[in-house]
């Protein structure tokens, strides 16, 4: 009999996965035991020139396997048997088309999202039957993982945040959800916007915001449909966004020509987060040889998040912006000056291949704000929030320099075109040129003998590359219930116009 002693953080992972469009794919789904969570790639894209590299990446299934200790619940050709019992270690499969497929059923239809969430109220309660048998301490400690592909998270918000469909009344068990490319506020396509909520075929209205509020349980007045309202912790969510609509080849391409630009192929990246909760963005597609799901930046994010125990947030907070001579006079005598600026970051741990977050202009994902925004008299800044991301202090990943957690995060900031009263100053303007334009080093050196906390050590490639040199500035963080830290790097560049900011690194301990 399996081990049922329950050690946080690993507990079982229900994996949900998305839409198929059409009856083929679902049978093509339902005839494999995982779903697509087996599915691996041997290609990346990260070279300077955007050609292939051979990378292999066995698939999230097999990693859990490899690197987690973690397993299957299939055995002797059944699923979860009722006298079973199996590991706190298991991914479990939602295999919620089984009841979609003419070869399963004689009459099948298609149940709608509130169907699917009461299933998967019913999958926790018999997960944790599984695991913890009539075991009273094991049930107490029982918790479990969802981790879902697009419409997938829509399932599992459902069941999260509307209590009709808990069944069961299992959903405060659950500790974390994961989603990869997740329309949390439903699909978009060029010319019609949103999908009507009258286009039914195979329940494709699912995408609908309309529909979305209703299933979601979300009041009427709410206009978007990607607020969890108050019925699960938001820092609890993530939220992985895809940027690569290129690759995307469903319907021979089409799908990502329509949906267009800013977006994985299918999903938008405004509509891939849920409002509040920690993201990150990767350059790969919806799904498909270079997807989302089957990707060393998904799964890098996902284990992070579910077994990491430090959070670190990164906060560019932007203290001046000069403009050029003539656009600040300008500016000075009252006149109405606009301009826009792109802000870019790519976040990789040190000696990878892969990319943790990256968001680039190029790619059409930077972080957009303008000028009022940012500097305005009576606007309260918006600072850009360049990324959030999980480290782990006892997985013993540590990159060289005495146990240092190591990576580099780079940052640019573009320059923006200039309008003054409505015209372009063509003159204060060169495409393609930045602000600010650096890669740092950061190394998180644990505490030792003779320190009682963290220390974060820099440096800047534009000086000395791959090299730290100086200590972060330390506060804690004011007012916080847990023991929070925030380490102050200075950003400035030289040039007019130019950039002065803080790098703020808060870094909270992840339980």
């Amino acid at each position: 009999m399996p081990d049922p002693t329950i050690e946080a953080p690993y507990y079982p992972i229900i994996y949900i996965r998305g839409y198929a469009g059409s009856d083929e794919a679902v049978e093509e789904t339902v005839a494999t035991p995982y779903m697509g969570f087996n599915l691996g790639s041997t290609k990346t894209r990260q070279r300077w020139d955007k050609s292939v590299e051979r990378f292999i990446f066995e698939s999230p299934l097999v990693r859990l396997m490899k690197d987690h200790g973690y397993r299957d619940v299939y055995e002797a050709g059944e699923e979860l048997h009722p006298r079973g019992r199996i590991t706190p270690r298991s991914v479990i499969i939602y295999r919620y088309y089984d009841q979609v497929s003419e070869e399963f059923n004689e009459d099948p239809d298609r149940p709608r999202i509130p169907d699917y969430a009461r299933g998967l109220s019913k999958l926790v309660d018999q997960v944790r039957a599984a695991v913890c048998g009539d075991d009273a301490d094991a049930r107490a400690k029982f918790r479990v993982y969802l981790v879902a592909h697009s419409m997938g998270g829509l399932i599992a918000r459902c069941f999260l945040q509307n209590p009709s469909v808990d069944e069961f009344g299992v959903r405060g068990l659950v500790d974390k959800a994961f989603t990869y490319a997740t329309p949390h506020n439903g699909i978009d396509v060029k010319v019609i916007g949103n999908v009507p909520g009258f286009f039914s075929r195979n329940n494709s209205s699912n995408f609908n915001r309309g529909k979305m509020r209703e299933y979601l349980s979300l009041p009427d007045d709410v206009k978007r449909a990607d607020s969890l309202n108050g019925e699960f912790p938001t820092d609890r969510f993530f939220s992985l966004v895809g940027t690569n609509s290129k690759d995307y080849e469903v319907a021979a391409g089409w799908s990502s020509r329509v949906v267009g630009d800013m977006s994985d192929g299918l999903v938008r990246i405004e509509n891939a987060t849920v409002a509040g909760t920690p993201r990150a963005f990767v350059h790969r597609s919806h799904s498909g040889h270079y997807g989302i799901v089957n990707s060393e930046s998904g799964f890098q994010n996902l284990t992070r998040f579910l077994f990491g125990d430090i959070r670190v947030d990164g906060e560019l907070r932007v203290s001046e912006i000069s403009l050029p001579p003539r656009v600040a006079r300008a500016y000075k005598e009252g006149k109405k000056v606009r301009a826009s600026y792109h802000f870019e970051t790519v976040v990789r741990p040190r000696g990878t291949r892969y990319d943790l977050h990256r968001r680039l202009i190029d790619e059409n994902s930077a972080i957009l704000r303008t000028y009022d925004e940012i500097m305005g008299e009576n606007a309260k800044a918006r600072h850009p929030r360049l990324f959030s991301t999980y480290l782990s202090a006892a997985n013993r990943t540590r990159k060289r320099r005495g146990g240092a957690l190591v990576f580099s995060v780079y940052i640019g900031v573009r320059v923006p075109d200039y309008e003054v009263d409505g015209a372009l100053w063509f003159d204060d303007h060169i495409e393609g040129s930045y602000l600010f334009r650096d890669t740092l080093t950061l190394a998180a050196v644990p505490p030792g003998k003779n320190s009682d906390g963290w220390r974060v050590r820099w440096g800047l490639d534009s000086e000395r590359p791959g090299q730290v040199s100086r200590n972060a500035d330390t506060k804690r963080v004011e007012s916080s219930e847990e023991s929070e830290m925030e380490f102050l790097i200075p950003l400035v560049s030289k040039s007019i116009p130019g950039m002065k900011a803080t790098l703020a690194l808060k870094t909270t301990p992840w339980k």
